[in-house]
């Protein structure tokens, strides 16, 4: 497979740029601007977040662009090798090339340059996933790797509902990694909510039980429960969040319970691996997928959402409260493009 060979058809040619939350609907004039503002500061923070991958990915498409005169076999194989190369995976890329190879041609496309508009809805076809509405009273069950930001991930999610005004308390069920009770704590007073934690390597299960009952006693809208992270043993952590549903089950009926994998983009294909394990034991509902802004890999979330169907419903492209985003499929090809 050739990889990146389009610097020949250059000097050859020298030679002859995301449950879950929808935005507000202007209502009137006056709020239309505010509106606007706060939309083109999210896309800016996005863009911002996905320069590493533009670069990688967008820098490379319009490169090979440039340098080909006729969309023939080694300009599809010059393409799927940059997918490849963004963590997009082989069976994705592939399946990206046939569908851009199947378009071009029933549109009877000759200009490359028509090729990059046809791949960028291509892709927003494939993370254009459907997505279950919010319903209340909710349990979001948060699970992934220790390292992957996953108590942070529970502390903005906790600040970002509570900022919409929904009721909001913590279960800090992650009884077995020193100080992770610690961590959620800080983020609790953060967000100024409730959280039920217990001493350290105490029973999961129970930890949620009382979550439960603090959830139901204030009428939480939310209820975002932290869990260990031991995926080395999967039938210890099957079994852990066996209980914990039961719990959940048992005492809190008419709860939407949802599971959200939290995912480190920075670890590629060995994130989609995680997801993978990780859908083995748990019924997945979505993947949040962090620090997308340390990788000029961000193909992975492509990868993710075609070969698992799993929405992304939520996005990491920095450390600040505002970066952790609703997943839009449209916004982030946009910005990688």
């Amino acid at each position: 497979m050739a990889l990146f060979n389009f610097g020949k058809k250059k000097r050859e040619q020298e030679e002859c740029a995301a449950v879950v939350e929808s935005a507000p609907a202007a209502a009137a004039p006056a709020q239309e601007e505010p509106v606007q503002e706060e939309k083109k500061g999210l896309f800016s923070r996005l863009w911002q977040g996905l320069s590493k991958t533009r670069t990688n990915v967008s820098g490379r498409v319009d490169e090979l662009i440039e340098a080909t005169e006729t969309i023939d076999e080694d300009f599809y194989e010059d393409l799927v090798d940059i997918l490849i190369m963004s963590d997009m995976g082989v069976r994705t890329s592939d399946k990206v090339i046939e569908e851009l190879k199947r378009r071009i041609e029933e549109q009877r496309i000759t200009d490359a340059r028509k090729a990059r508009d046809i791949l960028k809805q291509i892709l927003k076809d494939m993370m254009n996933k459907p997505r279950k509405p919010l319903q209340w009273p909710m349990v979001m069950l948060v699970v992934g790797v220790n390292g992957v930001g996953k108590t942070t991930t529970i502390g903005k999610l906790a600040l970002r509902f509570k900022d919409a005004r929904h009721s909001v308390v913590l279960a800090a069920a992650d009884t077995f990694r020193a100080a992770a009770a610690d961590q959620l704590e800080i983020w609790a007073n953060r967000a100024q909510v409730p959280i039920v934690r217990h001493a350290e390597g105490a029973d999961p299960a129970a930890v949620v039980f009382d979550g439960v009952k603090k959830a139901q006693g204030a009428e939480a809208d939310l209820l975002i429960v932290d869990t260990a992270g031991r995926l080395h043993n999967k039938k210890n952590l099957m079994e852990e969040l066996r209980k914990i549903s039961r719990v959940i089950t048992r005492e809190y009926e008419g709860a939407d319970v949802r599971t959200l994998l939290v995912i480190d983009a920075t670890t590629g294909q060995n994130g989609l691996q995680q997801a993978k394990e990780f859908s083995e034991v748990t019924d997945v509902s979505g993947i949040v997928l962090t620090k997308l802004d340390g990788t000029a890999k961000g193909g992975i979330a492509v990868a993710i959402m075609e070969e698992l169907g799993l929405p992304v419903l939520y996005i990491g492209v920095g450390e600040g409260i505002e970066d952790l985003q609703a997943f839009d499929a449209n916004a982030f090809v946009d910005a990688i493009f």
